[in-house]
Formats: structure tokens, C-alpha cells, sequence
């Protein structure tokens, strides 16, 4: 991924939402899985064979793939698949928004040589989950940059706020001054973590 103002990398941003989001859920009682866990990289044809493998290409699966921008703008994006509408794409916006990013647009992108045909991969070749690709803001922005550093695991919460939200699970915000210790952990390891 992209590298940004200050050494920010695109790769520890996405991770940290990522596992921030699943540890969420988890504790929201929803049924959640990760494509990595560390910091790996995986070819775009495996992660798309490790979603389809984890839920059996599943219309009932929500599939969040996080990203960082690049390009100078500023603010938050959602792209959504050609085979859905924007519903969820604008709960997840219109929750970062909510969190104090500035609020770009939800939007469709089709690939060039076939227009009936989504242009990211992840959406394109994803069969029949909902998939959304959150771009939570731009990394050589100076303006983002700040804020991602240091709001990342904030504009996750509104990613977990807008799936409950959208699947009609009860929303319940994060207790951060309780934290349950896991096999494994360490006092380094849960303090870094709250």
C-alpha cells in the first residue's frame, strides 16, 4: 500500500482497522472473520479465494475491505459493487462522517473494457457477498494523515456502528476502560491495545 506524510503506512492503518473491527464484532456477538491477521502479504486471487472459502460465497456475508487513499484529496470514501445499492456504502459514510472525518461520496466504480463489471477486484470477483471498499481517508494529506493516525480505530467504530446498524443488531458502544484478557496476552501487548 501507499506510504504518506511522516512514514505513514497504508498496510498498518488498514490492519489496525481491520483487527479493530473484528475484535468489535466480536464482542457485539457477530460472526466475523479475517482474510490476515498480521502483517502478510496476500495476492488479490487469494484473498478473494479465502473470503469465498470462509463463508461459501454466502449472500448473507458483509465483506469490509479497508483501504487508505492517495491523491492529496481529503476525506472518506465507500465504494460499493454494481450488484448492490448504496444503502450500506452511506451508513458506513454517513458513521465516519460521524466520527469527524470529512464525508467525500459513495460511489460505483465500472472497469473500463467492460462496463457491466466492477473495477475493483475485490468487488468484482467476491461472488455473491456484499462488499464495500472503505477508503478512510488520504494518506498524503497532511490533514488526513493526522487524523488517520490518530483516529483510525475511530472511524472503525463507525464501520461497526453501520454494520450493526444495517444487519439490525443493537449497537452497543465500546467500554474503554474494560478490556478481556485473552490467552496470550501480555501487559505490553494490552496496553499498547487501550
Amino acid at each position: 500500500g501507499a506510504v504518506g506524510i511522516g512514514g505513514l503506512e497504508e498496510k498498518n492503518l488498514n490492519l489496525e482497522a481491520a483487527l479493530y473491527i473484528y475484535d468489535r464484532l466480536n464482542q457485539l456477538g457477530i460472526a466475523t472473520k479475517l482474510t490476515r491477521k498480521e502483517d502478510e502479504y496476500l495476492p488479490k486471487e487469494e484473498r478473494v479465494k479465502k473470503v469465498l472459502s470462509l463463508y461459501d460465497n454466502s449472500p448473507n456475508v458483509l465483506l469490509i475491505s479497508n483501504h487508505i487513499n492517495a491523491g492529496g484529496a481529503e476525506g472518506a470514501e465507500v465504494v460499493y459493487s454494481l450488484k448492490n445499492n448504496s444503502t450500506f456504502a452511506d451508513l458506513i459514510l454517513d458513521n465516519i462522517g460521524e466520527k469527524g472525518q470529512i464525508k467525500r461520496k459513495t460511489y460505483q466504480r465500472r472497469l473500463p473494457e467492460n462496463p457491466n463489471k466492477d473495477y475493483y477486484y475485490i468487488l468484482r470477483e467476491t461472488g455473491n457477498v456484499e462488499p464495500v471498499l472503505i477508503e478512510y481517508g488520504f494518506i498524503d494529506n497532511i490533514n488526513d494523515a493526522k487524523k488517520l493516525k490518530n483516529n483510525i480505530k475511530e472511524y472503525a467504530e463507525g464501520v461497526v456502528k453501520a454494520i450493526t446498524e444495517y444487519i439490525g443488531v443493537k449497537y452497543i458502544p465500546p467500554d474503554n476502560n474494560k478490556y478481556i484478557v485473552k490467552e496470550g496476552d501480555t501487559l505490553y501487548s494490552i496496553a499498547k491495545k487501550i
